[in-house]
């Protein structure tokens, strides 16, 4: 039987976060009614002349120099053409031969792996079809999407399955979120991504025939699409069938992917120099000053975590995965000095509320202050860690502090020593019998004479100390 491998390149949209279009003054706000951010530039109208975002130019080539690719001193646009109903030009202004950047790469799967970049280049959105649920028959175009700056970052096709596809995008995100270029909302449309996947017999040179792989909304999107799109292509190469070389679309729904158009090539786009902008070159000295402002990423902060923290290689990555998990868990770290009790919290009941709630740390409505104050009443012995786990939803539901949860409810442990001496001295001296059990060896018995002191105390006494108090006074 014939083993097929996989080829997938991955081609990852972002919208930059600048304040207006890539070409034009109209804003980038998101949400808006309708149309209502649209203007003869970024609608093709004669006599308009586009003008190159600066801040868009400048977080291009952060991009780039953050993915290790070349910039080039010398880039132009160029006019790529063709006519969607939500294209209002009749062509893109795009980047072709001479793009912003090339020759890059992402290290992936803990650095073993290194994906290779081809390019990165700026270009403008197009708008956007709206299809309203009681006609069928009718299609709208909001065209306030129009001229929105896109970062365009291609891959070769050396990912080989959709693990390590989704092992690169959760990378280049998290890059993407550290630059601080975009807000990466895939449910806003600023982080798209298509594939070109292939297969053919294991060990042969060359690649198979590919398809282009759309419509992909999310992470998981993109791995049950490439999970589908291999099986299918391999089903066919073993049933003697061809591939054809198409653009297909992942209808989430049946979780298939169905056939869109035959896949265009270059020439199908009619690519010519973009008259209204003309070349020109971008100064070493600008490249280096831009190079100067890209932070601490994320492979470089994990291991800093790991040799400042002494953090697991597990616990740092998960930390250093995005940029506003990370912050977290520093500020936290500064509020209380304990960063293995932090991170054991954040990477343990802080992520399982995230993912309860379906929310990024950002949005969670937990403070570092009051996340460490619940953590250092723990570790002081002011509350057990199992009512700080218990409270921990209500800090996050009411935004309000441990300690006024723990104050208004008397949720303060006991941990008077003399007191809990006194208690345990009495819990002795009325349970002769497992007193005597233990002192013969039969362990269990301490966890009743505990239980009878929490009982005595309403859960109330500190457990570590109850245990250590007990073994001192039933060893004497």
């Amino acid at each position: 039987m014939v083993e097929y491998e996989a080829n997938i390149g991955l081609e990852v949209h972002v919208q930059l976060s600048t304040k207006s279009k890539l070409f034009c003054g109209c804003s980038t706000r998101f949400g808006v009614q309708p149309n209502s951010q649209a203007c003869p530039v970024c609608l093709g109208l004669p006599g308009s002349l586009p003008v190159l975002n600066k801040q868009a130019l400048k977080s291009a080539i952060k991009v780039a120099l953050a993915l290790n690719c070349n910039v080039a001193n010398k880039l132009k646009f160029d006019r790529k053409n063709y006519f969607y109903p939500d294209l209002p030009k009749g062509y893109q202004i795009s980047q072709f031969d001479k793009p912003l950047s090339y020759g890059g790469y992402l290290q992936i799967d803990d650095e073993r792996k290194r994906i290779e970049i081809i390019r990165v280049h700026l270009e403008e959105d197009a708008g956007k079809l709206v299809h309203p649920e009681l006609s069928a028959k009718m299609s709208l175009v909001d065209f306030n999407r129009a001229g929105m700056p896109l970062l365009e970052i291609v891959s070769t096709p050396q990912i080989s399955s959709p693990a390590e596809a989704h092992q690169y995008l959760s990378l280049l995100k998290s890059i993407l979120e550290y630059l601080e270029i975009s807000n990466c909302n895939m449910e806003e449309g600023s982080l798209r991504c298509d594939a070109n996947v292939s297969v053919k017999p294991q060990g042969s040179s060359g690649l198979g025939v590919k398809a282009e792989v759309k419509n992909m909304n999310s992470f998981k999107g993109v791995k049950d699409a490439l999970k589908y799109e291999l099986s299918r292509q391999r089903k066919a190469l073993a049933g003697g069938e061809r591939i054809i070389q198409e653009t297909r679309l992942w209808n989430e729904v049946k979780g298939i992917t169905e056939p869109m158009r035959s896949k265009e090539e270059a020439h199908d786009y009619r690519y010519f120099p973009e008259p209204d902008l003309v070349p020109f070159v971008i100064a070493p000295a600008e490249i280096e000053t831009i190079n100067k402002e890209i932070p601490e990423l994320p492979n470089v902060k994990k291991e800093r975590f790991k040799k400042d923290y002494l953090l697991s290689e597990y616990d740092a990555g998960v930390l250093t995965s995005g940029k506003f998990l990370a912050d977290y868990f520093e500020q936290c770290v500064k509020l209380h000095d304990k960063p293995k009790q932090i991170s054991n919290w954040i990477t343990g009941e802080v992520l399982a509320q995230l993912n309860l709630r379906h929310l990024e740390i950002e949005k969670l409505g937990l403070s570092p202050s009051h996340l460490a104050e619940l953590i250092k009443m723990a570790d002081k012995g002011d509350i057990s860690i199992k009512t700080a786990k218990q409270i921990l939803p209500e800090l996050i539901d009411n935004n309000i502090s441990a300690g006024e949860i723990v104050k208004a409810r008397g949720l303060i442990q006991l941990s008077d020593k003399d007191k809990l001496t006194e208690i345990i001295d009495e819990a002795i001296k009325v349970n002769p019998a497992s007193v005597g059990d233990y002192r013969k060896g039969k362990i269990s018995a301490l966890g009743f004479l505990v239980g009878q002191v929490m009982k005595q105390t309403k859960g109330k006494a500190n457990p570590r100390m109850v245990n250590e108090i007990l073994k001192e006074r039933l060893e004497e």
